[in-house]
């Protein structure tokens, strides 16, 4: 075992992991997200009230041993409502962003190797794209398609698919250039295994960087779809629709924006930490 050791540590996976574990702020960012995670999976088993239910004889109280972080204009525990409101933007942040992985990746491998009109037709479409900002080509496309989670979803993973377009094309164009993918060309190797063995995995750490940090960017905009009535619809709750409604009560009752504004910074700031450790871990330079 003392003769493997040294072998173990030299394996890029360890490398990787050690360089992660050092990164304060990024295990921060990582203990955060497990946080959020954690508590919206387990907001089925835990003990408290329904997020939806009404006590008119507790309205927009602050908070107490009842109702820890307070309750809403119409009487609804602001605890809960949070708890279940981490479904909704941990949900549309992971999947907005993994359809905008599934459809930009392949347009951007595609376009990076094959090069010619192909590369030009896919660049120019991307160009289009990336002239109009991220958050308002979101709202349009989830204006046009109608209010509801999912549609939201579907808006926030369209708008930040030419990211990843963009991203995964100058990866590959960089990738091809390399000596073992020349080699594996002149050897008459199938294009799809050039593209599964050697393009996609020296592509893929890139991506996954990211996609932590694009996350943020869809948790953001999926609260700002919820704020402006795009996203998901009441009674369910949702950080962005709870800033919404609270922002008509801010000088009786900013307990009910306070609580969701300060999830949002968080989850928002640990997967940009997160995002920023996997950043410095993967890069071969540090290594």
């Amino acid at each position: 075992m003392a003769v493997a050791d040294p072998i173990l540590s030299r394996r890029p996976e360890n490398r990787v992991w050690k360089k992660f574990r050092t990164h304060k702020s990024a295990m921060l960012g990582g203990f955060l997200v497990a946080f959020f995670v954690l508590i919206a999976l387990a907001a089925p088993i835990l003990p408290i009230p329904d997020p939806a239910a009404t006590d008119w004889g507790a309205v927009r109280k602050p908070p107490t041993a009842a109702h820890p972080l307070g309750t809403d204009e119409i009487g609804r525990d602001v605890l809960a409502r949070m708890i279940w409101g981490a479904q909704a933007s941990l949900l549309a942040g992971v999947v907005s962003v993994g359809i905008a992985v599934l459809l930009g990746v392949p347009l951007g491998i595609v376009a990076g190797y094959f090069g010619g009109w192909t590369d030009a037709v896919i660049s120019r479409c991307t160009e289009a794209l990336l002239a109009a900002p991220f958050l308002i080509l979101a709202i349009a496309l989830a204006a046009f398609l109608g209010p509801s989670l999912t549609n939201a979803m579907i808006a926030i993973g369209l708008s930040a698919t030419p990211i990843f377009i963009r991203l995964t094309r100058g990866q590959v164009l960089s990738v091809k250039a390399e000596d073992y993918v020349t080699s594996a060309r002149a050897i008459g190797l199938p294009t799809p295994k050039i593209l599964t063995r050697y393009i996609f995995p020296n592509v893929l750490p890139p991506v996954l960087v990211q996609a932590t940090l694009t996350i943020a960017t869809a948790i953001i905009a999926e609260a700002s779809l919820s704020f402006l009535g795009l996203g998901q619809q009441p009674p369910a709750p949702s950080w962005g629709s709870m800033l919404n409604t609270a922002k008509n009560f801010l000088n009786q009752a900013p307990w009910m924006a306070m609580w969701p504004g300060i999830a949002i910074f968080l989850v928002v700031l640990g997967f940009n930490l997160l995002g920023d450790g996997l950043r410095d871990a993967l890069d071969p330079r540090e290594h």
